[in-house]
Parts: structure tokens; C-alpha cells; sequence
């Protein structure tokens, strides 16, 4: 293997961008994935249209009675929270097995590591394009007018995607070397999924639970959620997730330079 193409002479920021820019393999290897998940059935991918869809219908009319909560503007609120938090929550577990996932492509040969994060965040982007169309039909029915403040979930989306790229690097490191993190990171997220707000209103919190809403996936969730039913997100979210996205570049920079020669010999 030559010096030019070889994983131990590149520097950490030409490893990261060589996996970058090579958009043709860990998209074609995101799209086999779900072909293979899918595979002899007849609905294929549509199925996670059709799985989130039922959750979604069955949850929506359930929660609004228990909360009190008049449906027209519960059902838009559970309906994007659900979505987004699969998002989320599939983003974070499966960065975990990122270069577990992928040891035969690593044993056999130089990919750039940064190639199988993207992999892991295109097969999830697949997922959510399925899902997120079914936002549609629920604001027709709850009558959601947008405007142009909806445009805000266009930079809400792309920190999304940065802060993807951040934490899977990162948990694809620390998973690879410390394979007991992959069931932390999943109660965690479990756990948070309940003090975030997907299935019930910020404003049901009394104001000494207020702090709750300042995990970066509540705020996170609000940037993305508000836009979409009308609204605006509150500022303090934006500065939030702006100083979360900081902390976790810095740390995932730190953790690739140092250790991206390594992931081979853990595998």
C-alpha cells in the first residue's frame, strides 16, 4: 500500500475528507443496507412508513385523553416528537456498531473510518425519509399553517447532521475499544426519551422541573418540531445546541486524531 493512500501517513483532517467526499460508496452501502433488511418482502422499505404510522395512530388519541390535551394540537406534537426521536435514537445506537459493523471492509483493506460514520447517517436519513412524510397527512388534518419561520428547520436540520458526525466518530471510537458502552449509551437513551419531550407538552412541566427541557435533545427536538407546526423556537435552544455542537466537534477532533490508527487492531 502506498504512502498516498495509506491510513498511517494521512493526517487525521485528510482521513476525515477523503471519507467525506467519497459520497458514492457509503451512500451505495447505506441504500444495501436497507435493500437488505428488506430483502424477499413485498412492501420493503415501505414497512417503516407503515410501522411508525400505526405507532403514531394508536399513541396519538391514547396520550391526548390522558393528558387532557385536545387532539388537533397534540396529535402534530406527538406525531413530529416520535419521528424525530427514532431519528435521534437510531443515529446515536447505530454509530455505536459504526466500525464494528463494518470490520470486514476495515480488515481488508485502507477505507478512510470517517466513510463508515456517513454510512451509518445515510442508511438513517433513508429511515427518516420514509417517516417524516407521514407528518403530512397529520398538520392537513390538524389544520398546521406554516410560514416562513418554517424555514428554520433547514439549519436546525443541517446542526443535526454536524453534531451526527461529531458523536458518531466519537462513540464509534470509544464502542470499538469498549464494547460495554453500546448497552450504556442504549439505557441512556432510553431513559432520555422519557425526559425528553416527545410524548408530553413542555408546558405540563411544573417550573421546577423546567431544567429537564435543557438536555441538548429537548432542545434539539424544539428546533426542529416548532418550525414545522408554526413556531418559532426559542432562543436559548439555538445558543444551546450551538455551544453542544462546540463541545462535541472538540472532542470527537480529539478523539479521531489520536486514535483512528487503532480501530483496526480493536476489531
Amino acid at each position: 500500500m502506498s504512502q498516498a493512500h495509506s491510513n498511517l501517513h494521512r493526517s487525521a483532517w485528510g482521513d476525515w475528507w477523503e471519507g467525506t467526499r467519497r459520497t458514492d460508496i457509503w451512500w451505495t452501502l447505506a441504500w444495501f443496507d436497507i435493500v437488505l433488511r428488506y430483502r424477499r418482502s413485498m412492501l420493503g422499505p415501505i414497512w417503516l412508513t407503515l410501522s411508525m404510522g400505526a405507532m403514531i395512530g394508536g399513541m396519538g388519541p391514547l396520550y391526548s385523553s390522558l393528558f387532557g390535551t385536545e387532539l388537533s394540537k397534540f396529535f402534530p406534537h406527538l406525531a413530529l416528537g416520535i419521528i424525530f426521536w427514532g431519528f435521534f435514537s437510531s443515529m446515536v445506537t447505530d454509530s455505536c456498531n459504526a466500525f464494528i459493523g463494518s470490520a470486514n471492509y476495515l480488515k481488508q483493506g485502507y477505507f478512510p473510518i470517517s466513510l463508515f460514520v456517513w454510512r451509518s447517517m445515510a442508511r438513517n436519513l433513508i429511515q427518516f425519509a420514509h417517516q417524516i412524510i407521514l407528518y403530512v397527512p397529520v398538520a392537513l388534518w390538524a389544520g398546521v399553517s406554516l410560514s416562513w419561520s418554517a424555514l428554520l428547520f433547514i439549519p436546525a436540520f443541517l446542526l443535526v447532521l454536524i453534531n451526527a458526525q461529531a458523536v458518531g466518530i466519537a462513540l464509534g471510537l470509544v464502542c470499538t475499544r469498549f464494547r460495554d458502552v453500546t448497552q450504556i449509551v442504549t439505557s441512556v437513551m432510553q431513559m432520555l426519551m422519557f425526559l425528553t419531550p416527545v410524548f408530553w407538552l413542555p408546558e405540563s412541566l411544573p417550573g421546577r422541573a423546567q431544567y429537564i427541557l435543557w438536555n441538548p435533545f429537548a432542545q434539539m427536538l424544539d428546533l426542529l418540531r416548532t418550525p414545522l407546526m408554526g413556531g418559532v423556537a426559542e432562543s436559548h435552544n439555538w445558543w444551546g445546541i450551538l455551544g453542544w455542537t462546540a463541545v462535541t466537534i472538540t472532542a470527537s477532533s480529539l478523539l479521531f486524531a489520536k486514535y483512528r490508527r487503532r480501530v483496526v487492531y480493536w476489531l
